[in-house]
């Protein structure tokens, strides 16, 4: 809802080593500033941040951005009010809009909008708006409120979860929406999986008389409902479907929120329930994340293992408990890298981290995670569990029930110790073990003989990293010689892309501005190929004639192309040739 130009030029007014040094402490490094990363835990410096350009970047997690991103990653705050905030630091007014409920009301009798494309903003809004709806609702229902405090949650810690309540009614939202009617507004609110299209085309709320726990993405977007029958209700808790705006083997509840308390405490605790995370959170454990009532994905995982180096997962120590556990430690075993954790709690039978907390306390509850199981012990555990190892028949048992899960591991010095500890189980040498395993990457990396070469730029690569470092390089550029380049090439395609949007972009090519192009890709399908080449900015030499590499790179694509159209022509038999192939080819061969 805030024009791109106000972006642009809030960016350009603010500069982003004030930004960051006022959070986290930068010290100056040659061209460029460094610090310990904010966003994962680490004690040598790999986040560094460029006043030229101004981003950051971590080699470490990967975390990339501009002072926007930086705001919203590390302070937790809303895209809004991140622009709010740095627009206040200078002295800048942002520019009024429209408020989203009435952005998303449509006249029914406008033919073209009714019949216009249901964008992604179209049904964020509408997940906004529906939101305000359930929080209101709540303040109004006794029945939700008593069940709430019945659950020992306060006012403060349900405004702050967002916390609403659908009441048991079959069309509230038709109320909501003064456009209601209209057949866009039925599609998005059908697309947004807050209403269900029954038989004969009848529509109904998914999500009547329920506690209402909204779903955030990264960027803090309202992406989904988590609903809590209120008593005997099923079932007890129900999700939105999956939207184009929600996936549920990729989301993570309280994720976006609990960023800064993760951060703080070196350490993230995955529970089963959104009301499991709320209570943890009342009693000052901030750092609780949940899942979406699907197992823990590898997915899950890898987003995880960016914000902290340890994760611990804590179940219901009864039988469901331990199926869970083990699905979570089994699609953990090919995302652990050696330094990072992942740990098992098992709560007594009968509790969960919400009836514990509430019952024994912080303190108690903190203790208990200190007590965590780490996942190789839980591993050997459970593989050994009933097993006899002292009979030839089990330990050859525990080698097969092994072989798939240690074949998935990825981590060396983690592979090599669970070799350890299994030769000495099964009373075998560790070669003997890494036959039987078939395990051919257990030693660490400088142990190994043959390291791959790193691979030589490609000139796709080197123009876009020019690119990015100055715009003004595409008045240098061969479009036609990039255009014309047809390899299955994943740097081609974001080359001619970002060819592409220059053109059309005479303000940023010709403008001295700082501002990082990568600003206007945040939802751009290149944006992670994006991140990584724009990061190698910082690691460009000041005294490079960067011009004369420019020309360099498009004097070898030039070259790529020439031997290409060669071997073609060659590859055709001489009698096939034309005469102007034939004369093409001689051009060629003397170029």
């Amino acid at each position: 809802m805030i024009p791109q130009s106000f972006i642009h030029d809030l960016l350009n007014r603010v500069n982003i080593i004030d930004t960051i040094d006022r959070h986290i402490s930068l010290k100056k490094s040659g061209a460029n500033y460094v610090a310990c990363c904010p966003f994962h835990n680490e004690k040598t410096p790999s986040f560094m941040v460029s006043p030229t350009k101004q981003f950051y970047h971590c080699f470490g997690c990967g975390a990339h951005g501009n002072v926007i991103s930086f705001l919203i990653e590390y302070s937790g705050l809303g895209f809004v009010d991140a622009v709010e905030e740095l627009a206040a630091s200078v002295g800048m007014q942002v520019p009024k809009q429209q408020s989203d409920a009435k952005a998303s009301v449509r006249s029914p009798s406008n033919e073209q909008n009714e019949n216009a494309v249901i964008t992604v903003q179209d049904l964020l809004t509408v997940m906004r708006t529906a939101t305000q709806f359930y929080r209101e609702q709540l303040k109004h229902s006794e029945k939700a409120i008593a069940y709430l405090k019945e659950r020992g949650l306060t006012g403060e810690t349900a405004a702050r979860f967002g916390i609403g309540y659908a009441p048991d009614d079959w069309n509230n939202l038709a109320t909501l929406f003064a456009d209601y009617k209209s057949e866009k507004t039925k599609e998005t609110l059908i697309r947004a999986g807050l209403v269900i299209s029954g038989e004969e085309g009848k529509q109904y709320d998914r999500f009547r008389d329920r506690i209402m726990f909204p779903i955030l993405n990264q960027k803090g977007q309202i992406i989904a409902f988590g609903g809590r029958a209120i008593g005997q209700g099923e079932p007890k808790y129900l999700n939105s479907p999956e939207t184009d705006l929600f996936v549920k083997g990729q989301e993570i509840y309280n994720l976006f929120s609990a960023r800064k308390a993760i951060r703080d405490a070196g350490c993230i605790i995955v529970v089963e329930g959104y009301m499991d995370v709320v209570a943890l959170s009342q009693y000052g454990i901030d750092y609780a994340v949940a899942t979406l009532g699907t197992s823990t994905t590898g997915n899950h995982i890898q987003k995880l293992l960016r914000q902290s180096d340890k994760i611990v997962f804590c179940f219901d120590g009864d039988n469901a408990g331990k199926k869970a556990a083990w699905r979570a430690l089994e699609n953990s075993l090919a995302q652990l890298t050696d330094g990072k954790t992942i740990h098992f709690l098992f709560l007594p039978e009968g509790e969960d981290p919400d009836s514990y907390v509430r019952q024994n306390g912080k303190a108690m509850f903190e203790q208990q995670i200190a007590q965590s199981i780490p996942l190789s012990e839980f591993l050997l555990l459970e593989l050994t569990r009933d097993l006899n190892l002292q009979a030839s028949e089990n330990r050859a048992k525990l080698i097969r029930d092994a072989k798939p899960l240690l074949q998935l591991i990825k981590a060396p010095a983690l592979m090599l110790m669970l070799l350890k500890r299994l030769s000495g189980m099964c009373d075998l040498d560790q070669s003997e073990l890494k036959t039987l395993l078939q395990i051919k990457h257990a030693a660490p990396a400088r142990m190994q003989k043959h390291i791959p070469r790193k691979q030589p730029i490609s000139p796709y690569h080197w123009l876009i990293l020019l690119l990015l470092f100055n715009p003004g390089y595409y008045h240098a550029l061969d479009q036609k010689l990039v255009m014309r380049s047809d390899d299955i090439n994943e740097e081609l395609a974001l080359l001619k892309f970002l060819v592409e949007f220059l053109n059309t972009r005479p303000d940023i090519v010709n403008s001295a501005s700082t501002v990082s192009v990568l600003t206007y890709f945040q939802d751009s399908p290149h944006k992670a190929l994006l991140e990584k080449i724009e990061s190698e900015i910082l690691d460009l030499d000041d005294k490079m004639d960067l011009e004369a590499e420019f020309s360099g790179a498009l004097k070898k694509l030039q070259e790529m192309q020439r031997k290409k159209r060669m071997s073609e022509l060659h590859n055709k038999p001489l009698s096939l040739l034309t005469d102007d192939e034939k004369r093409e080819l001689k051009r060629l061969a003397t170029y």
